[in-house]
């Protein structure tokens, strides 16, 4: 990646829950109602940025170890499950999003989605904003339960990530050359998904909640360098341009 120029970038992978749609609130609100049957309080986002962007029976894992839940991961994500339902119908398209992937799809730039979401929810959360939104993205879509993501290699490893370049490559015209790692961005919210990101080999596009920064208080740039990428508060401060779009 050090020697990849900002017009040599090629393709956009794109994270979904809290990047591209507003599902991490409801994340949120059902984690709260949740801990509030326990006795335990609303979710402190000292605990919330160590679950973004993770597998659901990973995630449930680190929720039960923060809060002494009498759940196994499998319980919780069942009962979540249960919860979510009714919410996901309200969710939608974080600011500059849906701008976004449509810009890109005008210009024909190849976009993918790798997301932590499992195939049952990534439907329900996107069944009402497909036209001019998810669709965009074709076939190019890889969740967390996704066949080719081996088992435990979810974010912060790069598998899912490097699965959806394959997607990508893999409709690329006769003659083309492959698109390499190194010619991606990768768009993220979380810091799992970051790591993830550079492990593959990208350039990394990070747009943290403002609540999540102020938990870190500087330590961003700590998972994050100049070189490996920049930090947004909106979507609506990327510029394509500036990287050849």
């Amino acid at each position: 990646m050090s020697g990849t120029k900002k017009n040599h970038y090629r393709a956009c992978l794109f994270d979904m829950d809290g990047l591209l749609i507003n599902t991490e609130d409801i994340y949120t609100e059902v984690t709260n109602e949740l801990l509030a049957e326990h006795g335990k309080g609303e979710l402190t986002w000292d605990v919330k940025i160590t679950l973004q962007g993770r597998p659901g029976p990973e995630a449930a894992r680190l929720l039960i170890e923060a809060y002494d839940l009498p759940y196994t991961p499998e319980e919780l994500v069942k009962a979540n499950i249960a919860r979510q339902e009714s919410k996901w119908s309200h969710c939608k398209f974080l600011p500059g999003a849906r701008e976004l992937l449509k810009y890109l799809h005008e210009k024909k730039v190849p976009i993918a989605l790798a997301t932590s979401s499992n195939r049952y929810n990534y439907e329900r959360k996107t069944g009402h904003l497909r036209e001019d939104g998810f669709d965009l993205f074709g076939e190019h879509i890889v969740t967390g339960d996704d066949e080719r993501v081996p088992k435990g290699r979810g974010k912060p490893y790069p598998d899912i990530w490097l699965a959806a370049l394959e997607s990508l490559n893999s409709q690329l015209k006769e003659g083309e050359e492959e698109i390499k790692p190194e010619e991606c961005l990768v768009f993220e919210d979380a810091v799992p998904g970051i790591t993830a990101g550079k492990a593959a080999g990208a350039h990394i596009i990070w747009v943290p909640d403002d609540r999540a920064l102020k938990v870190l208080d500087g330590e961003e740039h700590s998972h994050l360098t100049s070189e490996q990428g920049i930090i947004l508060s909106s979507l609506t401060e990327f510029k394509p341009s500036e990287y050849g779009f």
